[in-house]
């Protein structure tokens, strides 16, 4: 029986229209990260839907990067232990934020359905959560881009085609 996950999802944004199934689509990508790691305890995560304005300035202020990104990632957990919820006993990993605006150009740019692209995100974002990490490449990067296929690739998301991210090929 796989564990309880709780998304908590907010659009904070009004630049555009959060497609139908979005939501959905994010959720089903928490809990395919969490049962494809055998995360062991119930889980809450929060996602924020922001546009490039609002990431601009969370990317700036965290991460000394002065321009809009797809999303960041901010985990709750050291090492693998993570704060408990004491009213809820659910580990809470941490927030995601997701520019829907740049997701669109995104998915446009690559040629790949918006689905694809915020699946990609979340994944992603999910396996930050958790303690994976690209940022050296290496044996790291390999890692979690073949973690990401497999997640997508469970949840019908499947790469098609070359895939390349914000800053480097993938």
């Amino acid at each position: 029986m796989a564990n309880k996950v709780k998304v908590v999802i907010s659009n904070d944004q009004k630049v555009v229209k959060v497609p139908k199934g979005l939501r959905l689509l994010i959720r089903r990508c928490c809990t395919a990260v969490l049962v494809m790691e055998e995360f062991p305890e119930d889980a809450e995560v929060s996602v924020r839907i922001v546009d490039d304005e609002q990431i601009h300035e969370l990317n700036k202020q965290y991460r000394n990067k002065d321009q809009a990104t797809d999303v960041l990632s901010f985990p709750l957990g050291v090492e693998g232990k993570y704060d408990v919820n004491l009213d809820t006993g659910e580990v809470e990993l941490g927030d995601i934020v997701l520019s829907l605006e740049r997701a669109m150009e995104q998915a446009d740019r690559y040629g790949h359905s918006l689905d694809r692209e915020v699946g990609y995100l979340t994944v992603h974002s999910m396996l930050h959560l958790l303690g994976y990490d690209h940022e050296n490449g290496g044996l790291e990067l390999v890692r979690m881009r073949e973690k990401e296929e497999k997640a997508l690739t469970e949840l019908g998301l499947a790469r098609n085609g070359n895939y390349y991210m914000e800053d480097e090929e993938v």
